[in-house]
Formats: structure tokens, C-alpha cells, sequence
């Protein structure tokens, strides 16, 4: 850790009403989350927290950041693990990071892909980096998987002028050269994963999870393959 003692020390308390945060998210749920309670267990009085988090908002935007860079941190791993060239297994191992991270993160989970929380919205400028990790490395393997002839998107027409420029957009934001057949086809693969994952996560299955949650995600990777084009 870099820096004098003091930006040690303050780094140090950061990281504490995080962690803190986060336990108060799991028990108490976001709308219920105070900085006076964080401050009672971080072991300060009400105001002293104040110095290092403004509102109740920043502290709801520390959570957010955090979730999706160790979400992020979580597929990039799962990724670099499969061999480069094997397109639908980085895809599943995306996948399936995302399903186990969110199973162990329930309430993080929720508050980064759940209801939004009354009275708050996540600020752009610091949550678009981190929040938009995993969509990256999904957009990585379908532009390599693309450029080596191994995606096939099924064919569509955009006749919509308005998705038309928000593809543009996309891609110019996102640095992609990607057409739209597989914008279009991975728009869909995308939040019919994180459609899986609420699901399961949210309780929608049913207690039992239709019985084996787990052959079931797997069902639903492949098709996800399909889906997309992956061949």
C-alpha cells in the first residue's frame, strides 16, 4: 500500500466502512443502510464517519463500485483460466462466474441488478468503468470468436433508427467494430444471462430450484451459445 501513513490509515478506515457497508447491506437491505449505524460498528462517533463518507448516497455508490469490480475481478480470473481460442468455454466460464459470485453475494447482487433503491441513482461517471466489466469480457470473446470465423450470429434487419444509433454509440464507446447481427444477438445473451442469474438468485425457480439448479444453468449456458452464434 503506497502513500504516507495518513493516506495508509484513511485507505485502511475506506476499506472498513465497506466491508461494514456490505454486512449492513446483507442484513438491513440498501434502503435501510445508515451511516450512523456504520459509525456505531466501525467504532466512531456519527460524525467522524462523515469525513470519509458525505451521505448515505456515497456510501450506496462505495458498495456499488466495489460489487462490480470484485464481480469483474471474479470473470476476468474465470476467464484467464480457459484456453483462448475455446470461444463458448470463456463464454460459460463467464457465465458461470457471474452465477457463483451472485449466489455468495446475494445482497451485493441485488443491489448492482435488483430494484432500484428509492431516493438514490448510481453516478455515471464512477460506476460505467466498473459496471461495465463483464460486458467487456463478453464483448472480447465474441469479437475474437468473430474475427476467427467461429460466430455466426443469426440475421436480422434493424429498421429502427434509433437502435441503429445506439449501436453506433455502443460501439464507439465500447471500441467495437462488432455488426449489429451480433450486437443484436448479444444484447440478447447477455440479459438472458443475468436474467438466469436473477432468477435463480431472486427465488423465481421455486425453494428448490427446479430441482438441480446447477444442470439446469449449465442447459442454459449452451443455448446461450446458440444463442449468440457461437460455433
Amino acid at each position: 500500500m503506497a502513500g504516507t501513513p495518513r493516506q495508509r490509515a484513511r485507505e485502511r478506515t475506506m476499506a472498513e466502512i465497506v466491508r461494514i457497508g456490505r454486512q449492513h447491506l446483507a442484513t438491513d437491505g440498501a434502503a435501510a443502510l445508515s451511516l450512523r449505524a456504520v459509525a456505531r460498528d466501525l467504532g466512531v462517533v456519527s460524525s467522524a464517519v462523515y469525513r470519509y463518507v458525505r451521505s448515505r448516497d456515497e456510501l450506496l455508490t462505495l458498495l456499488v463500485v466495489d460489487g462490480y469490480d470484485e464481480l469483474g475481478e471474479a470473470v476476468e480470473s474465470a476467464v484467464a483460466a480457459v484456453e483462448t481460442d475455446d470461444y463458448e468455454a470463456r463464454q460459460a466460464a463467464i457465465g458461470r462466474a457471474v452465477r457463483s459470485w451472485a449466489r455468495a453475494e446475494p445482497a451485493t447482487y441485488a443491489l448492482l441488478f435488483g430494484s432500484p433503491v428509492p431516493g438514490y441513482e448510481a453516478p455515471a461517471e464512477r460506476t460505467m468503468g466498473p459496471g461495465t466489466r463483464v460486458i467487456r469480457a463478453l464483448i472480447a470473446v465474441w469479437e475474437e470468436a468473430y474475427a476467427a470465423g467461429r460466430l455466426t450470429p443469426p440475421r436480422v434487419e434493424l429498421s429502427s433508427p434509433t437502435l441503429l444509433a445506439a449501436f453506433a454509440a455502443a460501439r464507439q464507446e465500447l471500441g467495437s467494430e462488432l455488426p449489429d447481427d451480433v450486437l443484436v444477438a448479444g444484447v440478447f445473451g447477455w440479459a438472458a444471462l443475468f436474467g438466469c442469474v436473477s432468477f435463480e438468485v431472486f427465488g423465481q425457480y421455486g425453494r428448490d430450484g427446479l430441482g438441480d439448479p446447477d444442470a439446469l444453468f449449465e442447459h442454459h449456458l449452451d443455448l446461450l451459445a446458440r444463442a449468440v452464434g457461437l460455433t
